[in-house]
Formats: structure tokens, C-alpha cells, sequence
């Protein structure tokens, strides 16, 4: 029997299980509970539980949870109901209901990358109930999540430098599962189109007091996706045990995630001054020897104590243990007529052995006028240790092939190792300390609300160099104050007028060896983020609006002194990137059971100073134009327990390359879904049905790229569809 029946059997098999023991329990709940709740009740309430919605607000990094309308940021959370209903396989898949956030992927493996008002935000400055490097890198399950919180903008203050030196123009933050008020006993069975099948539990308990709580769910995901002949699989188990004393709030997560995918269809790097055809929309280009494996084990401790009402302590540690090999595939066409080009191989072992830890207070204090101190600091420990082996072919040049009919090659022969591939020795060290201190003052019953702030952030890394045996190349360290300064105006009840002030931070970069002032170590860049916007709750709907600029600056080398006859070139910050653009955000209940997720947000990336006339003034590659998205449930009152979903995704045209030669058109997709609710007894059971990509368009997505001049093709039409009962 071939892998994919064994798992189709499997399924049948657990199908039939759970179809007869939600049955029984059903029965038996009516044989010995003379009070059993009526069918009609149970539909009626577990097709309110399941219903998506959007918190507006979240954690504020060292401001901790605030509501929307108390923020002089655009922040918002999107919950477990969301990833349950819409059966996403990644974490980028969550923030495609996001309208401000587009995902992209690395070169040639399979990690997600997101832009956010024109920035990149890797995968490894994601962060974990407030702490980075704890998140697991490149690819994300988010069945272990309860919110995926997106805070737009700048955030070196609230979150302290991102380790990777990305989330310039936004960060995302995870939560893990908690144990709530009322049991939990979740079973459900899942299909993704061609033949991907899965599995996952999710149990819930709190003691009769209401002190202790534990939650533990996993996952389990196998088979082949829409894309021709990619396979995913995942495992996933989590478990959170925490203890509400009253003053005293202790919480223990340990989780564990594995994620291998082979045939990933890598994105297409361009060599000619055209823009391929899109091949079809389940095409894939993909080597067979390529794939990428990735295991992490992590886990967090916080504490939190009350000293009095209105002084609280805290402190959280985390760790993340990640191990990851894979043979990445390369992509480059020469020929856009014909798909001529090349394809090569590099193949990558790596492991992280990362920490993490946080200690603060916030103390409130005042009556007529407020104050809420917030004082603390931060460690961040990273350790990466990695090796590569380069299969390009004879001299660099890659192996022929073509990306309209492509064909199967073998391996290509090895041409330059760097490093201990068997036993991969540390290529990186660094450490992240940072102290922390603000005040938000309130003024008239807080409805005006002030905010000032400073993070004293120190950066420190050590670069091993792979080529003579991991011995020691270059040390780093410097350090950096970023302020922030935040106002809130709430005029009226229900709006909220908001301006900030707040930076970006990354290191700083080393001067190469051509030029006058070689190996100058430049101190931590800063990038500085001016916003002004408004929100408003207008019954069960909330609307956002924001507008802002960012200036990141650019280094590269230049000769100081053009008309003297000699090419003398200094390396410095003589570039700019500078960011504009509005954001329009808005969710809530339309009408009863009419919801909508939806928005726009218009990007202006320029392009200043850049020392290239072909650059100067251009748009920056790779950010739209403008994106939207529309995603309306509505709860059918002809039918009870039916509720039809619909999507539409809008990304608007960007720029291939910083010369701003090759465009990317817009493009749209269309997703409809249908989940019903139905009573086996007095067991709720949910069928969820969904299409991506309803008209399967074949269509180019991104053209986000750090490194290369690359494009990346869209998801065909793909079918989900899972049922899920809780007993």
C-alpha cells in the first residue's frame, strides 16, 4: 500500500472512531442527564464560539496588554478561532488576513519572511510571548498558537532589537495556548489538497478553584500539497500548565515542533531584462533531491507577582534548541521567452542554541494625574553554528535547465565547502542586553495619555570564519539609546487620536576591505519612525487609520573626491530608504452574524541617495503599490448551525528590480469557504469546507528580495476541509 492510501486509511479509520464516539457520548448523555441541553442551544452556541473575530490591541512589549484606544500604535491580534476555521499550514497563512502584511520566502528553502510597511521580518525575529529567539525559525506551525499579534511600525523601545536585525516596519508576536474557564476536549481530522492529511487533539483543564490550569494539544500533518509533487509534513505537540494565586501568576510551556518539506518550489531568480511567464499554477520547477527538515524543542517560565494593587513584578526566561538540514534549490532564468537558465543545489546542516530572559516592574500610581512606570531589562543569548556545501556545478555556473519544461538532474558534484558538514562548528555568537525605563502619564480621567520612554540596547557578536576552522574573525559591540515618544487623545468616548515617535535598530555594518577606511566597525543603525492616526468603535465595529514615514539608512561605498582623477572609495551611511504610506484597518459585526476582516494600506518606498543614477529616486523593489483585503462570515438564519465564509486578497504592483526595469502586475485572489455546526447528542461537531485561490490563477506574488533580483510564485486552487468534535 502506497504512503498516501496508508494515510488515507488512517483517516478513515480515526473518521469512523470519532463519528461513533461522538455519537456515543451523545446517547449517553441523554440516557443519564434528564437536563441535557437541547440540540438547537448546542448549535446555536458552538456557532458563536467559532466565530472569527479580531482583538483590537495585545501586548505592547514592556507596556504590556493594552486595548487598542490606549495605544499610540497600530496593533491587533488575530485568535485561535481563526486558525481552527481557516486551516492555514503556516504562520504566513494566518497573516494573509492581515491587510497590511504580504509573505515571502528565503532563497531556495522553505522559510517565510513577511513585509511590513516595505520591511523584512524573518522568520527568527519572530517573538514568543514576548521574548526573541525562542520562536521556531523558517517555518511556523501556528496550531500551537491562541493570537498571532501584528504591531505595525517600528518597536526597538517596546520590544528591544530584533536579533536579526529585521521587523523595521513591523513585528509579530505569538502567544501559547492557555487552559481557559471551561473544559476542552477537541478532536479533529484534516485534508488539504492533492493528499495531505492530518490530525490533532486539543485538551483543556482548570481545577475547581479556578488556581491551576494545563493545556496540551498536537498536531500531526503528512502528504502531498496542491503544488505538483511538493510533500509537507508536521508534528507538533504543546503543553502549558499555569497557577492564578490572586497576587501570584506562574506559567510553564514546553512545545515541540518538526517540519520537513521536499519538492519546495523555490522562487525564480531573473538574469534577462524581462519578466517570465507565470508558469501554470500547480507547475513545479523543483529538483526532487531538494528539501528542508527542521526540529525545535522550546519552552518559557514567567512569573508575575503583585506587591500591592498597584505595583507588579515580573519576570520570564525561554530557550530554544533548533536543529535543520535541507538541500536548497536554486532557480535562475537567463532566456524569459524561452525559460532557458540554470538550477544549482547548496546544502545547509545548522543548529540554535538561543536564551532569553526578562525582568521588569510596573508600578501605577496617581489619581487626578496618572503615572504607569515601566522599568526593567533584558538578555538575548544566540548561538549558530552551520556549515554549507555548494553544488553548483563546473565553476559556479550551475547545471542547464529550463523553467517552463524542467528536468529531473542529478545531484550536482560539490564545488566549495565551508565548514565541518558532519559536525558544524559555532559560525555566530551574540549577545542582546538592554535596560529599559518609560512613564505614560494620564491626564484628565486618561483621556489624554503621554508616553515617553528609553531602552539602553547593547549589541554584541562574534563572527567565526568557516573556511579556517571556526577560528575567530571579527568581534562586534556597540551599543545604542532608542527613545520613544507616544500621545493618545480620546476626545470622546469611543475615538482615539494617536502620534508617535519610535526607532528601528540594527547592527551596525563593517567597511570591506577596498576601500580607505577598511574593517571601520559603523555603531548600530537607527531608523526612525513618525505616525500619526485614529481609531474609532462604532458599535461592534472598529476602524483604524494610520500615517506614517520611516527613514532606514543605507551604507555603501563612494569616492568622496569624484574630480580628482584618482578612484578613492570610503565606505559609509550615504544612503536612504525612506517609507510612506496609510493604513485603513476595520472589523467587527456588520450586522448580527455579518462579519468582517478587511482594509487597505498604500506603500510609497523611494529610493535616496543611493550613489547609482540608475537607482536614484526609484522605488524600492519588491513593496506594492497598495494591498487590501476583504473576509466577511456570515451566519445563515435560514439554516441554523451554517456559516459561508468569503475572501478576496489584493496585492497591487511592485517592482522586480531597484533599477525599477521589470514590474510585477496586481494581482487578486478569491477564497470562499462553509463550515456547519451540527449536535451527535450533546456533542458539538464542526465540518469546515474552504477554497484558496478559487479560480486557480497562476499569477507572481512577490518580488521581496534581499539578495538576488527573484520572484516568487503564487498558491494554486486548494481545498480544506476538516471535522472537528468537542466532547
Amino acid at each position: 500500500m502506497s504512503k498516501t492510501a496508508k494515510i488515507a486509511e488512517n483517516v478513515r479509520l480515526h473518521a469512523s472512531g470519532l463519528v461513533i464516539a461522538a455519537a456515543l457520548c451523545g446517547f449517553s448523555g441523554q440516557a443519564m442527564a434528564a437536563d441535557a441541553p437541547k440540540p438547537d442551544d448546542i448549535v446555536v452556541t458552538a456557532q458563536r464560539a467559532n466565530a472569527t473575530h479580531v482583538e483590537n490591541g495585545g501586548g505592547a512589549g514592556v507596556l504590556g496588554n493594552k486595548a487598542a484606544e490606549n495605544l499610540p500604535f497600530n496593533l491587533r491580534s488575530f485568535d485561535e478561532t481563526l486558525i481552527l476555521n481557516q486551516q492555514p499550514r503556516s504562520l504566513g497563512e494566518v497573516l494573509d488576513n492581515d491587510p497590511t502584511v504580504r509573505t515571502t520566502y528565503g532563497y531556495g528553502n522553505a522559510a517565510e519572511s513577511f513585509v511590513i510597511r516595505g520591511f523584512e521580518l524573518y522568520g527568527d525575529d519572530i517573538g514568543l510571548n514576548g521574548l526573541y529567539g525562542i520562536t521556531p525559525r523558517q517555518l511556523i506551525a501556528p496550531e500551537l498558537f491562541e493570537s498571532v499579534q501584528v504591531l505595525n511600525g517600528a518597536s526597538a523601545f517596546l520590544n528591544g532589537a530584533a536579533p536579526g536585525g529585521s521587523g523595521l516596519g513591523g513585528s509579530v508576536n505569538l502567544l501559547l495556548k492557555r487552559a481557559g474557564n471551561e473544559p476542552l476536549n477537541r478532536v479533529t481530522l484534516g485534508y488539504t489538497s492533492d493528499s495531505h492529511f492530518g490530525g490533532s487533539f486539543d485538551v483543556a483543564r482548570r481545577s475547581s478553584d479556578g488556581r491551576w490550569g494545563i493545556r496540551v494539544n498536537g498536531n500531526y500533518q503528512d502528504g502531498n500539497m496542491s503544488i505538483k509533487g511538493e510533500d509537507r509534513r508536521t508534528r507538533v505537540l504543546g503543553a502549558g500548565i499555569d497557577y492564578d494565586g490572586g497576587n501570584l501568576r506562574v506559567s510553564l510551556d514546553l512545545a515541540y515542533q518538526q517540519v520537513r518539506v521536499d519538492n519546495l518550489r523555490p522562487k525564480v531568480t531573473i538574469n534577462s531584462a524581462t519578466l517570465p511567464r507565470v508558469p501554470k499554477a500547480s507547475a513545479n520547477y523543483a529538483q526532487d533531491y531538494t528539501y528542508t527538515k527542521l526540529r525545535d524543542i522550546f519552552g518559557m517560565l514567567n512569573v508575575e507577582y503583585d506587591v500591592a494593587d498597584n505595583v507588579l513584578l515580573y519576570a520570564k526566561g525561554g530557550a530554544r534548541d533548533g536543529s535543520e538540514k535541507g538541500i536548497y534549490g536554486g532557480v535562475r532564468v537567463n532566456d524569459a521567452e524561452t525559460g532557458d537558465g540554470y538550477v544549482t543545489a547548496l546544502y545547509v546542516p545548522r543548529t540554535d542554541n538561543n536564551e532569553a530572559a526578562e525582568v521588569g516592574t510596573r508600578i501605577k500610581l496617581g489619581s487626578q494625574i496618572t503615572h504607569e512606570f515601566n522599568i526593567g531589562a533584558s538578555m538575548n543569548w544566540q548561538v549558530n553554528r552551520n556549515a554549507f556545501d555548494f553544488r553548483y556545478g563546473t565553476d559556479f555556473n550551475g547545471v542547464p535547465n529550463n523553467l517552463y519544461n524542467p528536468v529531473q538532474i542529478p545531484l550536482p558534484d560539490s564545488v566549495f565547502v565551508g565548514g565541518n558538514l558532519d559536525d558544524p562548528f559555532p559560525i555566530s555568537r551574540s549577545t542582546l542586553w538592554s535596560v529599559f525605563a518609560s512613564d505614560t502619564i494620564g491626564f484628565w480621567d486618561d483621556r489624554i495619555l503621554l508616553t515617553g520612554g528609553l531602552r539602553l540596547q547593547s549589541i554584541e557578536t562574534k563572527s567565526y570564519n568557516a573556511y579556517n576552522g571556526g577560528l575567530l574573525d571579527s568581534t562586534y559591540k556597540d551599543n545604542a539609546v532608542t527613545p520613544v515618544v507616544g500621545l493618545v487623545i480620546k476626545p470622546v468616548p469611543g475615538i482615539s487620536l494617536y502620534a508617535n515617535r519610535i526607532e528601528a535598530l540594527q547592527p551596525g555594518s563593517t567597511a570591506p576591505l577596498d576601500v580607505t577606511n577598511a574593517n571601520e566597525i559603523f555603531p548600530p543603525y537607527k531608523s526612525t519612525q513618525y505616525e500619526v492616526g485614529g481609531k474609532a468603535k462604532i458599535g461592534p465595529m472598529f476602524v483604524g487609520l494610520a500615517l506614517y514615514q520611516i527613514k532606514k539608512p543605507n551604507a555603501y561605498s563612494i569616492d568622496l573626491t569624484p574630480d580628482d582623477g584618482q578612484d578613492i572609495l570610503t565606505y559609509g551611511l550615504f544612503g536612504l530608504q525612506r517609507n510612506r504610506g496609510v493604513e485603513f484597518t476595520v472589523n467587527g459585526e456588520l450586522a448580527k452574524g455579518l462579519r468582517l476582516i478587511s482594509g487597505l494600506a498604500i506603500n510609497d518606498a523611494k529610493q535616496v541617495h543611493t550613489g547609482v543614477a540608475a537607482t536614484e529616486g526609484k522605488d524600492a523593489k519588491g513593496v506594492p503599490d497598495w494591498t487590501a483585503n476583504a473576509n466577511l462570515e456570515w451566519d445563515t438564519p435560514m439554516i441554523p448551525g451554517l456559516t459561508l465564509t468569503g475572501r478576496v486578497i489584493y496585492t497591487g504592483k511592485q517592482w522586480v528590480d531597484a533599477a525599477n526595469t521589470i514590474r510585477l502586475p496586481d494581482w487578486a485572489v478569491f477564497n470562499l469557504g462553509a463550515r456547519y455546526v451540527l449536535a451527535a447528542g450533546d456533542v458539538p461537531v464542526t465540518l469546515r469546507l474552504n477554497v484558496d485561490n478559487v479560480a486557480n490563477k497562476a499569477y507572481w506574488a512577490s518580488a521581496f528580495d534581499t539578495f538576488a533580483t527573484s520572484v516568487l510564485q503564487g498558491q494554486p486552487r486548494t481545498f480544506k476541509a476538516s471535522i472537528s468534535a468537542d466532547f
